[in-house]
């Protein structure tokens, strides 16, 4: 990989992160906004789906998804140390023969990688400098279900991620945090066929589950914001 931001990935999320990912993970299950885009997803019902999971870290939404009843995930992740990590979280579950794993830029692996009937991005919006290319490629891989996980575009997340790439920049390490505008994801989403599902929010955190418009609407699906009060 020769992206700067990508560099950055391998440097922060190494293996002590991916570790003690794993292990929290083990000992209390997905994290609060990981659980309500599974629960989203769940609700629409995924039996016998296929899985397209970008960013995915350990593993979590595959691992999640696959208990549930989906038949099949396809994780991609720039970070080495994740990527091993999930393999052999993959293998101790007994997943292993149905989990395909990529190291890499998605939106450079993109032209090789199988669309699914569900695409997830959980907080991997904000990790990623080109957010127009990383959600155009993503979201035209989505045949039926595309759901995210990204921060809120208000005024505290304008003051605070600005102070959190300071503190990068002062470890010189090349990894930045990006707050990308809700209308403009939106927009870039909506542009191949998709609309919105669900929705919710936390302090931070906005999790979005769109759906194809040929899709029959779930009696879940929401049309207006639930915010859970969090502090992540």
């Amino acid at each position: 990989m020769n992206c700067c931001q990508c560099q950055g990935i391998e440097m922060e999320f190494n293996r002590k992160v991916a570790a003690d990912d794993l292990k929290r993970y083990r000992q209390k299950g997905p994290d609060r906004t990981t659980r309500m885009l599974i629960d989203a997803l769940k609700a629409e019902g995924i039996q016998g789906m296929t899985l397209l999971d970008i960013g995915g870290g350990v593993g979590v939404i595959q691992h999640e998804l696959l208990k549930a009843g989906v038949r099949s995930a396809t994780g991609v992740d720039a970070s080495t140390a994740y990527i091993e990590v999930a393999k052999e979280e993959a293998q101790r579950r007994g997943h292993a023969d149905r989990i395909n794993l990529h190291h890499g830029d998605f939106v450079a692996l993109a032209p090789n990688i199988p669309a699914a009937d569900i695409v997830t991005l959980d907080r991997v919006i904000c990790c990623y400098h080109h957010m127009e290319g990383l959600l155009g490629r993503s979201s035209e891989k989505a045949r039926k279900f595309y759901g995210v996980v990204y921060p809120r575009d208000t005024w505290w997340m304008k003051i605070s991620l600005p102070i959190i790439n300071f503190f990068y920049w002062l470890r010189r390490s090349p990894f930045r945090t990006f707050l990308h505008l809700s209308a403009a994801v939106d927009a870039v989403v909506r542009a191949n066929g998709l609309k919105r599902r669900h929705y919710s929010q936390t302090i931070v955190w906005q999790v979005v589950v769109y759906g194809h418009s040929n899709l029959q609407e779930s009696q879940t699906s929401l049309s207006a914001p639930i915010f859970r009060p969090d502090s992540a």
